[in-house]
């Protein structure tokens, strides 16, 4: 008899679950979050799940690039694309260290380890040149008022905040995807595509290059999830299920929909001008490909997310 197919899952975990809005968390506080948010995460591996694990650093790499600006005075500033891959190495090592910790607490020896994955988009794609992407944390008026003056692109967020914005293209091929795949297939719980993956382009002459722009982390775990042909994408987020016409008197939440019902959904605006919309558009773009399935869920509520209990499915 044949062995039984172990199943393989891609956990895209929001930067947000590490550094909550309105929350300028220290590292020790950060570090305690994402022990917190991991529980998901190694029932799954205990389960003897192949996984892996995409991390958003929307906020990190906002405040990284706010530092970098403010040393310019003695320092020579990092270019985006580079805070990119170092929030990628950071944040990817405090979530590999808590995963290992609890995992040796639950008697397993499985490895954990973190790929800086970069991942290509194209150069003449119009989301370079149209800032929509937030990143860092809610700017005061004066704040906000100063970096466009500087130049810089500002916008409110779904909540009215102000927030710096930059480029986000679409992601299209993942460089490193045979590397993570043959650890996901050893068994290695991989962490990759961190803070939406490092954006490259291909150079006809020089190979890939980088791009100063952050990439969703949804779409770029969608796309990894589709190449490692996974059987469930869950994403993990702040709000315990997709609602339509959210934040309105008649917001309602969906616990399934078919891939033609969120696409009905979504082209008449249901799921608002936030984030939830491009989470949505991740999973069906998931789901249409592979078949498979996929979840919307809050955070503390994966576990019951996996067993189809919490959260939104999405199913072809």
């Amino acid at each position: 008899m044949s062995a039984e197919k172990v199943q393989t899952a891609v956990i895209a975990l929001g930067g947000n679950a590490l550094s909550p809005p309105g929350d300028r968390a220290t590292i020790g506080d950060q570090f305690s979050y994402t022990r917190a948010s991991l529980a998901p995460i190694v029932d799954l591996a205990l389960d003897g799940w192949h996984l892996c694990i995409v991390h958003g650093n929307g906020p990190q790499v906002g405040d990284e690039l706010a530092r970098s600006e403010a040393a310019r005075a003695e320092v020579e500033p990092l270019p985006l694309g580079v805070l990119v891959a170092a929030t990628a190495g950071w944040i990817g090592y405090m979530v590999q260290q808590s995963l290992q910790n609890a995992l040796r607490r639950e008697g397993s020896r499985r490895g954990v380890a973190t790929v800086i994955t970069q991942i290509k988009v194209r150069s003449d794609d119009p989301a370079l040149a149209d800032p929509t992407k937030s990143i860092g944390h809610e700017l005061p008026d004066d704040i906000a008022r100063n970096l466009e003056a500087a130049g810089h692109a500002v916008k409110r967020d779904s909540e009215g905040r102000y927030r710096r914005v930059v480029g986000s293209p679409a992601p299209v091929a993942i460089p490193e995807i045979e590397l993570v795949r043959l650890l996901v297939e050893q068994g290695t719980l991989v962490i990759a595509c961190g803070g939406g993956g490092v954006p490259v382009y291909a150079d006809q002459k020089l190979g890939l290059e980088g791009v100063d722009a952050v990439v969703d982390k949804d779409l770029a775990a969608a796309l990894l999830a589709r190449e490692l042909g996974a059987d469930l994408l869950l994403i993990l987020t702040s709000v315990d299920a997709v609602y339509a016409d959210w934040n309105t008197p008649g917001q309602r939440a969906l616990s399934e929909m078919s891939v033609a019902e969120a696409e009905q959904l979504d082209s008449e605006g249901a799921f608002g001008v936030g984030s939830m919309a491009p989470k949505v558009r991740a999973a069906v773009d998931f789901v249409r490909h592979t078949g498979g399935r996929a979840v919307i869920a809050e955070l503390s509520k994966g576990r019951e997310a996996v067993r189809g209990v919490s959260g939104t499915t999405i199913k072809p």
